[in-house]
């Protein structure tokens, strides 16, 4: 970039950040709030404090950034809440994504760090979560939220609680009110909080780890949204054409309770038993690489089956109105040359959406791994090495941030016969 593109681009980003940081309510919080963006936003293998200020010369204060991130007072909500005003207004969200990334520790010092799954490892590890709300379009997406997952080896009211880790959670500056919560109840309270910005988004998207939940699936009807979540391929289900039955009643005893005559099956089954010839191709976006698609490049296509079902289970049982289980839309892609299908998806849209729009919801959540791995090779998401609380709240919001910054830098590029309308 010459020097004036660069000023240009510093231009934009003083003033991209004089929005989002009118939360602050110091001239200094403002002015490095801006400073920690640029050492985000800058070419550099590690952005955690030192290299980041190293790197910045002359506006490099470490302790001033160090104090910034770590103890200064700013609320991250306040800065989230003014990031999601400014990203819904580009992004114009079809859905909001909900997923979770780990944050691999060496130590055990660092808040709410503990031996547990991550998909970032793919195995247990010494690790910690963060779940994350996105606002996502087939153009588009914005991190916004965010939540520090809470081991229940970290709350003191749990059986599980490790005196260790609970005598740690002052230092960390844990709040006291803070315990462990389920990463789907995570999820649901961020629905909350961006409802109360007035950000409403009336469909969300998760992977499986969120979907098996039907707590999850029924806490997002009582917030009146619909869903597109993965599932696993044991999860069961009646058919959509089943139908409880009463026993004749002989007079004497509890009457009988109307129920289905056959046990409920895995959703591998019931799509098994329609048959491959029930699935079709279809297309839901042209990807990076050269191919035959409209723009030059590969189409992304497979082929899907979509059944009517009804999924089963205790909690679904007791929120049902009466007998009959509530009925849903199940998708599921079956590759051409499968010996069977391979991925699995449980929908409450309306019964007339067509296939092909079930299906380009389903993948949208694909756009969250992008996010993910922009902000954690580009960005430092993950390069945070404080230990507190608030330190890993201010750290991941100013990530998202700086990635949204690149989001919009991006979509202004983009040739005018791709970009958005």
């Amino acid at each position: 970039m010459t020097p004036d593109e660069i000023a240009a681009v510093r231009g934009e980003l003083e003033d991209f950040a004089g929005e989002v940081f009118e939360p602050f309510g110091r001239n200094d919080q403002r002015l490095w709030g801006q400073v920690y963006l640029r050492g985000l936003l800058t070419d550099g293998k590690r952005k955690s404090v030192e290299p980041m200020a190293a790197r910045l010369g002359v506006d490099g204060n470490r302790q001033a950034l160090a104090n910034f991130i770590t103890t200064s007072p700013w609320d991250p909500a306040l800065v989230r809440a003014a990031l999601a005003w400014k990203m819904e207004a580009v992004v114009r969200s079809k859905a909001l994504v909900f997923d979770d990334t780990g944050f691999l520790k060496d130590g055990r010092a660092s808040a709410c760090v503990a031996r547990q799954y991550t998909g970032t490892a793919g195995k247990v590890t010494n690790c910690q979560v963060g779940v994350s709300l996105h606002l996502a379009s087939d153009h588009a997406s914005a991190a916004v939220d965010w939540r520090l997952f809470l081991p229940e080896s970290w709350d003191p009211a749990s059986p599980k609680a490790d005196p260790d880790k609970t005598g740690r959670r002052e230092r960390c500056g844990i709040p006291e009110d803070v315990g462990h919560m389920e990463k789907w109840q995570l999820a649901l309270d961020m629905v909350e909080e961006t409802r109360s910005w007035g950000i409403e988004v009336p469909l969300a998207i998760a992977d499986a780890g969120y979907g098996d939940c039907a707590a999850f699936r029924l806490g997002l009807r009582a917030h009146g949204m619909h869903y597109m979540v993965g599932i696993s391929a044991t999860m069961t289900a009646q058919p959509g054409d089943a139908v409880p039955v009463c026993e004749p009643y002989a007079g004497t005893g509890r009457p009988p309770v109307p129920k289905y005559p056959a046990p409920a099956q895995s959703v591998k089954q019931l799509v098994i038993a329609a048959g491959r010839k029930a699935a079709r191709p279809v297309q839901w976006r042209e990807g990076s690489r050269p191919g035959r698609g409209r723009t030059g490049h590969k189409r992304m296509y497979s082929r899907f089956v979509a059944l009517r079902i009804r999924p089963a289970g205790r909690e679904i049982r007791q929120a049902a109105d009466g007998p009959e289980l509530p009925e849903c839309r199940l998708l599921a892609e079956w590759p051409a040359g499968e010996p069977e299908p391979v991925q699995f998806w449980l929908s409450d849209l309306p019964t007339a959406t067509p296939q092909t729009t079930l299906v380009r919801l389903a993948k949208l959540r694909r756009r969250i791994e992008h996010d993910y791995r922009e902000m954690k090779q580009a960005l430092g998401l993950a390069h945070f090495e404080g230990r507190t609380w608030g330190g890993w709240h201010h750290h991941v919001t100013l990530v998202s941030v700086a990635h949204a910054f690149c989001t919009l830098q991006r979509l202004a590029q983009a040739p005018k016969d791709t970009a958005p309308a």
